[in-house]
């Protein structure tokens, strides 16, 4: 798969987060040609931009948290987690970017190169989703022979009745296997979203400078999806480990730059964390520690939706769940009280069973409706995040080596 293939908002909301960082700067720049230093310009310029990156993150998570309960973890809900994330990283990499030259030095380097290795395992996290994605797939078809059985304006039958049956009892065994199981024939036949986009990356480097070239050795794991021995669960403790705010002193002598790239850090490891609640994957496990220093404005937010997301996965009805998203739980249900439902039918039929059969199946309809809406943007938006950050990674691997050759 290729990033030409994704469509959706993030672009065009990335669009406007670089037209206001572009009028930003520009009133700066007037500022400063009416009688302020060139030093005085760019320490004006930075803490705009590192104002702006921390405001940015700040409203966003903001908004996410004000969700109504009935919509957490909903698949529109997670594309705006990820259409964070797209935008959020984009001024990041553009900060990257304007001060690469302090970037390359200590202890900024060694700060960036911390978060390139995070962000390798986030993309391991990313091709997990994709193959859960395909799951949830599977039990959509299973849904539609329901709908197509049960559906029909004549009278109903036993054999359609038996088919029906059939589907949902597949249904529900396949959403009951475990984590390994149910995923081991889509891990066996997917490959990562894009070989090429790997590939491509390797080549660029060939000639780069020589630990450039063993860090590209990480994108290897990106040719194939994820093992049987792989867990979600101890990806996310990997990407969250020793996970500090930088010390005063380093913060100080980078000029505060070291806060952004400790807050895109966390985003990683939020964005990471839901989507391993949220959609069926190996070895889920959301017992990550969260501890964000309060001097964030999004610390608290964050921390309320990750409480919210903990309380969700301990309802009795979610415990045992293979994963978290509103529709993943439609989907139980309905396939539970139709599968009771069916069981509980004598024939002849009764013309009051046959309006309590057509009821369900409208209400099976209506999640089989939302998920053939939402399933294909959130893939796209899971494709545009793991191509971002690949594409981010390299970038700012070159600006290191070519700063440092400088």
């Amino acid at each position: 798969m290729h990033t030409t293939d994704s469509q959706g908002s993030a672009p065009s909301l990335i669009h406007l987060g670089r037209s206001i960082l572009s009028l930003r700067r520009n009133q700066v720049q007037v500022h400063s040609m009416e009688g302020s230093t060139t030093s005085q310009y760019q320490s004006s310029s930075l803490d705009e931009e590192l104002e702006s990156f921390q405001k940015q993150v700040s409203d966003r998570i903001l908004d996410l948290s004000l969700v109504d309960p009935d919509d957490l973890l909903s698949l529109s809900w997670v594309g705006k987690l990820l259409d964070l994330f797209l935008c959020v990283q984009e001024e990041f990499r553009y900060i990257l970017h304007n001060h690469n030259a302090q970037v390359a030095k200590p202890p900024l380097d060694r700060l960036v190169a911390d978060f390139f290795e995070r962000s390798v395992k986030a993309l391991d996290v990313c091709n997990a989703i994709r193959d859960g994605i395909q799951q949830i797939r599977q039990w959509q078809k299973l849904l539609e022979i329901v709908i197509c059985s049960l559906n029909h304006q004549k009278s109903l039958g036993e054999g359609q009745f038996r088919r029906a049956k059939k589907a949902l009892t597949d249904l529900s065994n396949g959403m009951m296997l475990d984590d390994r199981d149910s995923n081991a024939s889509l891990a066996y036949r997917n490959r990562s979203f894009s070989r090429n986009t790997v590939g491509s990356s390797r080549d660029h480097h060939h000639h780069s400078h020589h630990h450039n070239r063993s860090s590209m050795g990480h994108f290897r794991s990106l040719s194939w999806s994820t093992s049987r021995t792989w867990s979600a669960s101890r990806q996310l403790q990997a990407i969250g480990n020793n996970l500090n705010h930088p010390r005063g002193n380093d913060l100080a002598v980078s000029n505060g730059l070291g806060s952004p790239i400790f807050t895109m850090n966390w985003i990683l490891l939020f964005v990471m964390w839901v989507l391993v609640a949220a959609i069926p994957c190996q070895d889920r496990g959301l017992h990550v520690h969260f501890s964000i220093p309060r001097q964030f404005s999004w610390a608290t937010p964050c921390l309320s939706l990750h409480e919210r997301i903990m309380e969700e996965s301990k309802k009795r009805e979610r415990r045992n769940s293979c994963g978290l998203l509103k529709e993943i739980y439609q989907v139980e249900k309905c396939t539970r009280v139709m599968s009771e439902l069916i069981d509980s039918i004598q024939f002849p039929l009764t013309e009051e069973k046959e309006g309590e059969v057509r009821q369900r199946v409208q209400e099976i309809l209506q999640v089989y409706e939302g998920l053939k809406d939402g399933l294909d943007p959130l893939e796209r938006h899971v494709r545009e995040v793991f191509h971002r950050i690949v594409r981010g990674r390299t970038e700012g691997l070159d600006s290191l080596v070519n700063t440092h050759g400088s």
